[in-house]
């Protein structure tokens, strides 16, 4: 099967893998062996068979990376707030990554991530014009943004690669974009220049004042809206304590929010249950039904609960796999 694959092209394999939707392993039980063995050949199909090459690496600090690299069939079709599917070698973990930018022209696809568990480890271990085993998508439904004339962007921590191609095609589609950004501190920013050249305003935030303003970005939100600022929407995406602030601070004013549930994704194909969450009494999935969603009907404490059961297996992964570094240099 494999072999058979190999000779597809990138383009052939992304709408392969958009199938995977339709799947999920909370499906009623009599069909569930057959959705679970449909999903199982499909991943097959869609993994396994795409090398990319980086073609540049750009080290922010020690845990933040950005990424281009060369596929010219996949920058063709991405749109902002839909992600990737990539796994550093044959016998990796498969997870997804929202595309951060794309130059359609040039085919090149941008990701930015933060090591946090095994995986991402290793990919921050790997050098420009080294290669990565699969990369597969784009994946999930694209940020719905025609028709919006003004909106306020926020975005959070690494939460603002997500948030910036949002920003970028909202200005390319003649929109007043106002960016709100945060982060930790001046050390932590990426993508300043970025934001700067796609907004109509841009206020910078940080937890301790060495970016910007000293403060959170739902203090600066605020600030505009009772200033007068009027917005169509505002776009949030980044940690999911903020999120959840963000769309508390919006329902007061009655102003539509759309987040990004990308944080709890895990699979990335529907296939696993980790990104389920509740949205207006209903069971959604981040990665097959979002990964966007109305901010004020998700639950964010169910998801953050969930999101939170990860974390100390994520770090036990990290660690095992620095070690294994580091006994090769050794």
């Amino acid at each position: 099967m494999r072999k058979n694959i190999k000779g597809i092209a990138a383009g052939s394999l992304g709408l392969l893998a958009l199938q995977l939707p339709g799947m999920t392993v909370f499906a009623q039980a009599a069909d569930r062996k057959a959705r679970l063995a449909n999903a199982l050949q499909n991943t097959v199909l869609g993994m396994g068979t795409v090398f990319v090459m980086l073609i540049a690496i750009a080290l922010i600090i020690y845990c933040f990376k950005i990424i281009p690299v060369i596929q010219k069939k996949f920058a063709k079709k991405a749109e902002p707030g839909q992600f990737i599917i990539l796994r550093t070698d044959e016998e990796g973990e498969r997870i997804p990554l929202t595309i951060a930018d794309y130059d359609r022209e040039a085919g090149i696809v941008t990701i930015i991530f933060q090591k946090v568990g095994a995986t991402t480890e290793k990919l921050g271990h790997l050098e420009e014009g080294e290669f990565i085993q699969d990369f597969v998508g784009p994946l999930g439904t694209a940020s719905e943004l025609e028709g919006l004339k003004k909106v306020a962007v926020v975005g959070g921590g690494v939460g603002s690669a997500i948030a910036y191609p949002i920003a970028k095609k909202l200005h390319g589609l003649g929109a007043e974009v106002h960016s709100i950004v945060g982060f930790r501190g001046k050390d932590l920013v990426i993508l300043e220049e970025d934001f700067d050249k796609v907004s109509d305003k841009f206020v910078r935030m940080s937890d301790d004042g060495t970016w910007g303003t000293k403060g959170l970005v739902t203090n600066a939100l605020k600030e505009l809206i009772e200033s007068g600022e009027k917005y169509d929407e505002v776009i949030a995406i980044g940690p999911l304590i903020m999120m959840k602030f963000v769309a508390a601070l919006t329902k007061e004013y009655g102003i539509k929010t759309v987040v990004s549930m990308n944080p709890i994704m895990v699979d990335g194909t529907g296939m696993c249950g980790g990104c389920r969450l509740t949205v207006g009494g209903e069971t959604k999935f981040a990665c097959v039904d979002g990964p966007d969603f109305d901010g004020h009907q998700v639950d964010f404490d169910e998801a953050m609960e969930r999101g939170s059961m990860y974390k100390p297996f994520e770090q036990h992964k990290r660690e095992e796999t620095c070690n294994l570094f580091a006994k090769e240099v050794q």
